[in-house]
């Protein structure tokens, strides 16, 4: 619903930024030498280029310049700041360890000071335009709303907190079935007044909220909206029938799609991202931890008890197939560990397992399942075959915790719904959270949750046993 004048704010934004940080760059440059602090001219040759790709690249990754980001002012500006703190991360690294050029901390400080005054210079003014395009200039598209039930009430509501939209109201609203005449079934002589109203008023685009028994009467609708010049924009009013929200996509270019779940991990670049992150995450705790910590965890536990260092059990993955999920030992040899789950003081367990259990250091083998692939860094955790047919039989959206890959740690994990489940309702909170998080995944909220289960395993959790 942008104008051309709000949309082109979009394109400006990337220009007017490369600008202000090449010229904020040359300045700082010749700030630093004007105070007789040198700074080695191939940096001003030849490093300003790496600057402009790492802001770049940094831009692009999150995603201040995609449609999504740059809808609304506040995304704007947290995309900002989280750009200029990568950058000055990164480009100060990459300065670091270039032998050809004289590191200048002084250079670097100029830079980003002035770096951050300007774009917070810069984001004011772009506020300022928009705010007078929008409020002096009156840019905005004029819209208004027919049909008086759920949807077309949430739809309007919405639309009266919109600031590029201006919001003319309701139209035909004095009861549910003004619409059609009811004899007749065409347009009602309401309906067509306000609808000439509100044209001769200026609106543009009319949102009509129909239920799905009245589709087949809407082409009175649509010739008297070509006759009066309004665009029609139809949503139907299935909230009182669907859960909400859903989306419509479409197949083929013509057969309508009603998804009832959202979930980003459908989209595959979203599944990419998250499979990159896994293997690379994954590879760095293999290679830098599990190298040489494997092997002083595999004699202690050998020393306590007999039987293999790792332990195998099938359990739920994706789309419910089994998989093979790795641990380390962390009890004595029993015919019970496939259906029974640990509890508190359990005797089975060993001496270095119980130290093993409350760091969690018992799962760090499960990074081979992740770098393999049936399981992920961050999701649901995954349980034995056993338990994932008792629970779907008594809590109903049990499976749908299934639709992804299960985790090594999850938001449910973090927060505190981990180990025994016998407490009343804990498995129904713990599935909750993981469709919760199944409907909100972002990458970043997958950086929170590891961050917080690091910190969980160094305070220590009551349920860790």
């Amino acid at each position: 619903m942008q104008t051309r004048y709000l949309y082109l704010l979009r394109y400006i934004l990337p220009i007017t930024d490369v600008l202000m940080l090449n010229l904020v760059y040359f300045s700082a440059y010749y700030i630093t030498n004007y105070f007789g602090k040198f700074v080695s001219y191939e940096l001003l040759q030849h490093y300003v280029v790496v600057c402009n790709l790492i802001w770049v690249f940094n831009a692009l990754f999150f995603g201040l310049y995609s449609e999504y980001g740059a809808r609304r002012l506040e995304r704007i500006y947290r995309g900002t700041w989280r750009s200029v703190l990568s950058h000055f991360i990164l480009f100060s690294v990459y300065l670091l360890f270039q032998k050809d050029v004289e590191f200048s901390r002084t250079f670097l400080l100029v830079f980003y000071i002035l770096l951050a005054g300007c774009f917070v210079l810069n984001r004011f003014i772009g506020t300022a335009i928009q705010f007078l395009l929008i409020n002096k200039f009156n840019v905005t598209k004029k819209v208004a709303v027919m049909g008086a039930n759920q949807t077309g009430s949430r739809l309007a509501e919405y639309l009266g907190k919109q600031r590029n939209v201006d919001f003319y109201g309701f139209i035909a609203n004095a009861n549910k079935d003004s619409l059609f005449s009811d004899e007749t079934g065409l347009l009602s002589d309401l309906a067509i007044s306000e609808m000439e109203r509100a044209a001769a008023a200026g609106v543009q685009d009319l949102y009509v909220s129909v239920p799905p028994e009245r589709m087949s009467k809407i082409h009175t609708l649509v010739r008297e909206a070509d006759r009066q010049c309004l665009r029609l924009k139809f949503i139907p009013d299935i909230a009182g029938s669907l859960a909400a929200p859903y989306t419509i996509s479409y197949m083929g270019g013509e057969f309508p799609i009603i998804t009832l779940r959202h979930e980003p991990l459908e989209i595959m670049s979203n599944r990419f991202k998250k499979r990159a992150f896994d293997l690379v995450f994954s590879s760095l705790v293999i290679v830098f931890l599990l190298s040489w910590l494997l092997p002083i965890i595999a004699i202690l536990i050998k020393m306590e008890s007999k039987g293999p260092v790792f332990f195998k059990q099938l359990r739920s993955g994706r789309n419910d197939e089994p998989f093979w999920c790795l641990k380390f030992r962390s009890m004595r040899m029993n015919s019970e560990s496939g259906k029974k789950q640990a509890t508190k003081d359990d005797d089975r367990i060993t001496r270095i397992g119980r130290f093993l259990r409350k760091t969690s250091m018992d799962e760090l083998p499960q990074f081979f399942n992740v770098f393999y692939g049936s399981m992920t860094v961050v999701g649901p955790r995954p349980h034995m075959l056993s338990h994932t047919e008792q629970y779907k039989a008594i809590i109903s959206q049990f499976m749908v915790r299934h639709f992804m890959k299960p985790g090594i740690t999850g938001w449910a994990q973090v927060n505190g719904l981990r180990g025994e489940t016998k407490a009343d309702g804990a498995m129904e909170r713990r599935v909750e959270y993981d469709i919760w998080y199944l409907e909100n995944w972002t990458g970043m909220l997958d950086v929170k949750i590891i961050f917080m289960t690091i910190i969980n395993v160094f305070r220590g959790e009551d349920n860790a046993y």
